[in-house]
């Protein structure tokens, strides 16, 4: 890759996090799960280009709401240099890649591009890295490059992708012929017999000025909103933000609709890199290691007379008896059960929740902060028991409230309290008590992660009684 110009990785990290739910949801999707190894989606997508010759630090363009997650994730990966975009709202692919290109090109005239989504498992990094290898000289060449997946069976979750005529000049790249929406299971089994038609990886590799030229001829609305928004951006902390106001304007549209299928640029790879976009609990089935029953049992499960399933204990016991073909997923506050051929529909049973005002459908009982986490233990009547837990380091904001006191207990690590105008040193089964309206900040000094147990009692309990004084993470 040395001959070509850098390639600028940018990984996509959005979505509403319905298809894997109630693992996960959408205040934390599926990419900032472990779900396919050790290391979180969006890990693995990092890592399978950091560092790595001819790659430049990757961009990564998430949701606001997910930044210190993420940025967390990089740290623990190891994986520095990388640039955080945050999008103000959802508006799909196209306007995420277009803000992308155009601070690519604004760098680099000749910049590539390559466009990942964070939450999709490819099982041999090797293979598609020499798939990028083979998609480079095309993208030089002013090609719009996406890889095409050899179909190994008739899915109907997919786009699929027609290849044309070879490109002449550059083995292994076909033209694109037509794009073709998900089809049914008839016209999915011909396209696999035909052997010319691949599924649609969602997966671009770029030249960032064309496709910056081809947005401006075929979606001008896109580039229009995407330029604005760029412009109004503004440094928080170690983020960029995008202005919100002309971002939101946009329209909310595809890279495949807004460009790819309107451009006669655009070219196919046709790889093997096992590629799963996991857009469903049988997808985790079908690429994980099943038992002799063809069971994936993953977490705390027993099964007996059990073929066929996906089960999943999450902090709670799985316990099937007699069952075939079922995903049953226990959350430490949900269980979803369904057969594997309707799992597709999980969505819809997400939207429903959320019309019934159901917090499970979109909230974790894991709440994720820049500085850690909290995780409801119990609640009751003027009373509720926290699990907090800080990382190394890292510090709340200091603030006060007019309704609860609060009583923290150390479980482990070192707490450095502050309370008015004290500072008191906590450690292992020590403990503070803080009474109503006093001011007060909780913060770790050590090197170990601090878990500590916090009882909060009063006459309202909400998270929005929370006046910050001072935080470092800007949130005041």
């Amino acid at each position: 890759m040395a001959k070509h110009p850098r390639i600028v990785p940018v990984v996509l990290s959005g979505g509403t996090g319905t298809r894997l739910w109630p693992l996960s949801r959408e205040s934390f999707p599926k990419q900032l799960l472990a779900l396919a190894g050790e290391e979180s989606l969006l890990q693995q997508t990092l890592a399978r280009v950091a560092g790595e010759p001819g790659f430049a630090p990757p961009v990564v363009i998430a949701n606001a709401e997910h930044r210190f997650v993420i940025a967390e994730q990089a740290r623990q990966a190891g994986i520095g240099g990388v640039t955080i975009v945050l999008e103000p709202v959802g508006r799909n692919t196209a306007p995420a890649a277009a803000v992308a290109a155009l601070m690519a090109a604004e760098s680099d005239p000749d910049a590539l591009i390559l466009i990942m989504p964070a939450d999709h498992v490819v099982q041999n990094a090797a293979a598609f890295r020499a798939a990028v290898a083979t998609g480079a000289g095309a993208a030089v060449a002013g090609r719009l490059v996406l890889f095409g997946m050899r179909p190994d069976k008739p899915a109907t979750g997919y786009g699929y992708i027609r290849r044309g005529d070879p490109l002449p000049g550059t083995p292994g790249i076909n033209a694109v012929a037509t794009f073709v929406e998900k089809p049914d299971r008839p016209t999915a089994e011909g396209y696999v017999a035909a052997g010319d038609y691949f599924w649609n990886s969602g997966i671009f590799l770029l030249p960032a000025a064309i496709f910056v030229a081809e947005l401006e001829r075929h979606s001008p609305a896109v580039l229009a909103a995407a330029r604005e928004a760029l412009k109004g951006a503004v440094r928080d902390l170690d983020f960029l933000r995008l202005a919100e106001a002309p971002f939101a304007a946009g329209p909310s549209i595809s890279i495949d609709y807004a460009v790819m299928e309107k451009t006669d640029k655009a070219a196919v790879v046709p790889s093997e890199f096992g590629w799963s976009d996991i857009g469903s609990w049988s997808a985790l089935w079908e690429i994980g290691a099943r038992d002799a029953d063809d069971n994936l049992c993953v977490g705390e499960v027993v099964a007996l007379e059990t073929r066929g399933s996906y089960l999943r204990g999450e902090g709670r016991l799985v316990a099937a008896l007699g069952i075939e073909d079922l995903v049953v997923v226990a959350t430490p506050d949900v269980v979803l059960v369904t057969r594997r051929d309707s799992d597709q529909k999980v969505s819809q049973l997400v939207a429903a929740l959320k019309k019934d005002g159901h917090a499970a459908a979109t909230q974790t009982q894991r709440v994720y902060r820049p500085w850690g986490f909290y995780q409801s233990v119990h609640d009751g009547e003027r009373f509720q028991v926290k699990r907090i837990t800080v990382n190394p380091g890292a510090k709340l904001s200091l603030q006060k409230h007019f309704h609860r006191a609060e009583h923290w207990v150390v479980v482990n690590g070192t707490a450095l309290v502050t309370r008015d105008e004290e500072q008191i040193l906590l450690r292992e089964n020590e403990s503070i008590f803080l009474p109503l309206g006093c001011v007060h900040r909780l913060e770790n000094p050590g090197k170990l992660p601090l878990n500590l147990i916090e009882v909060q009692s009063g006459p309202y309990l909400g998270e929005d009684d929370i006046v910050r004084i001072e935080d470092i993470y800007k949130r005041v």
